[in-house]
């Protein structure tokens, strides 16, 4: 808007001064033909009744006739009045002015210039004096007249013209305004609608539409607009209901694997039982001694099995929000603590600080914290090296909980995808105990509490995990619900 009132303004401007230039030019040209025209006039009427060469009385004759600012010259002699001599400085005709009326001939040229005398602009005009005689010739009589006009009133009438140029500059400002403000409503408004739009669409509201107005560019450019929305909103509504069924389908599929497989695994332990029996008691084939191998990786793999349903079961709680969550103040050290005595990794883990402090008490869910702490100091033990050093760092916001393998770190093209469901940094663990979800499940019970779980590797060695817990309950409204546990 700024631009269109400046270059209204300047094209306004630029109009006005053009046209008062060309009009003083043209006013300037007038005034000075006429004043030529007119001591042309008067000589010519004059000239002929007056005998040559001229005496002092027809130089004073001729000097009255051309008017009260005149000049009368020939040779020497000479006849003045007013501007050219009763000034303090009597103003007389230039010499470049004095040689081209000299070297006029017989043909009666006017010249001018223009001088300033005490700030006031006049304007001299000068002509030879030609005699006509009887036969028509004309001659040069040496006889020079010069006039003086002041052009005060022609300065007046350019300063009447100047003052024009700027009230109409000063008038288009408000009219430019008035058409900058038409111009961005007509134009910018349509842009803001379509940016607005096009926000919402960015925030996640894919029924946002601009109405296209017109059929210019930007009516085109609407509809463009409005056409990818829909084009996009189709497809999320497409991805999302794949991701429904998805979910649905992992979470009946588990809840379905779940009893059988309780079934199973109790089956394979019973003939395992049975065979070890068999090998205690000394009664032991062969034949059965392959059983009792068979059947032991049969409970091992059984057991693998249900562990990773369980865990595919739990993720399914966490996709559709319906993980249930029971708070109560805990003591963060005595929890971990406990989680390591339960584990027989008391020997493997260090807890610092060593020495008795004040309890860090938390408001959690018993089951699901210890659950992330068995995951990340499992992890360590697993993947990297004993000891792992499990480190408590209080503060004002929450508190922090640091787990420190003593293994070579995590390889940094896979820092970011460690807590990415079903992934495992390492090929060769392909057929690991793990399910490859322990570290997502971590996560998502630390994000319930309102937390967040970091992986770094540490400046001394090792991968470090860094579990932060906020010192408010997080707002259990969107994660807390029931779930059937059978």
């Amino acid at each position: 808007m700024v631009i269109f009132v400046l270059v209204a303004i300047l094209g306004a401007s630029a109009v006005a001064w053009a046209g008062t230039r060309q009009a003083a030019r043209a006013l300037t040209e007038t005034s000075q033909q006429q004043y030529a025209q007119n001591l042309v006039d008067q000589l010519t009427s004059s000239a002929p009744n007056i005998g040559y060469p001229p005496s002092p009385e027809v130089l004073e004759q001729l000097r009255a006739t051309a008017g009260q600012n005149a000049l009368a010259v020939y040779g020497d002699a000479s006849s003045s009045s007013g501007l050219f001599a009763e000034s303090p400085v009597p103003v007389v005709p230039s010499a470049e002015m004095r040689q081209a009326i000299s070297r006029a001939g017989p043909g009666g040229q006017t010249f001018t210039e223009r001088v300033i005398v005490d700030d006031t602009a006049w304007l001299i005009v000068g002509t030879p004096v030609v005699i006509t005689t009887p036969d028509g010739a004309r001659t040069s009589s040496g006889v020079e007249v010069y006039v003086a006009q002041n052009l005060s009133g022609v300065e007046d009438e350019l300063a009447v013209l100047v003052r024009s140029a700027i009230t109409t500059s000063v008038l288009v400002l408000p009219v430019a305004v008035v058409m900058a403000l038409l111009a961005a409503r007509t134009v910018l408004a349509p842009v803001q609608k379509l940016s607005a739009t096009a926000r919402r669409l960015a925030d996640g509201d894919l029924e946002a539409r601009t109405e296209p107005q017109g059929v210019d560019e930007l009516a085109g450019l609407t509809r463009i607009v409005n056409e990818m929305a829909e084009s996009l909103q189709d497809s999320m509504v497409s991805m999302a209901r794949m991701q429904e069924d998805a979910k649905r389908f992992a979470a009946d599929v588990s809840h379905e694997l779940r009893t059988p497989l309780t079934t199973l695994t109790a089956a394979v332990e019973i003939l395992g039982d049975t065979l070890r029996r068999r090998e205690t008691s000394g009664q032991e084939s062969a034949d059965e001694a392959d059983a009792r191998e068979s059947a032991h990786l049969a409970i091992t793999e059984t057991r693998r099995l249900v562990q990773m349903v369980e865990d595919i079961m739990e993720i399914a709680r966490f996709d559709s929000h319906t993980a249930p969550m029971r708070r109560e103040p805990t003591d963060l050290a005595s929890l971990i603590s406990s989680c390591v005595r339960a584990r027989n990794w008391s020997e493997q883990v260090e807890i610092l600080p060593r020495s008795t402090r004040e309890p860090v008490t938390v408001e959690v869910d018993r089951r699901r914290l210890d659950i992330v702490v068995v995951n990340l100091i499992g992890n360590g033990l697993k993947h990297g090296a004993a000891p792992v050093r499990v480190k408590l760092l209080p503060q004002a916001a929450g508190t922090a909980v640091e787990i420190t393998d003593s293994g070579p770190g995590v390889p940094e093209e896979h820092l970011g995808k460690i807590f990415s469901r079903l992934y495992k940094a390492d090929a060769s663990r392909a057929r690991s105990t793990g399910s490859g979800l322990g570290l997502a499940i971590a996560l998502e019970n630390a994000k319930l509490h309102g937390g967040d779980i970091t992986v770094e590797n540490a400046p001394e060695g090792g991968a470090r995990f860094t579990l932060w817990l906020p010192g408010q309950p997080h707002d259990p409204r969107r994660t807390t619900g029931t779930v059937d546990d059978d």
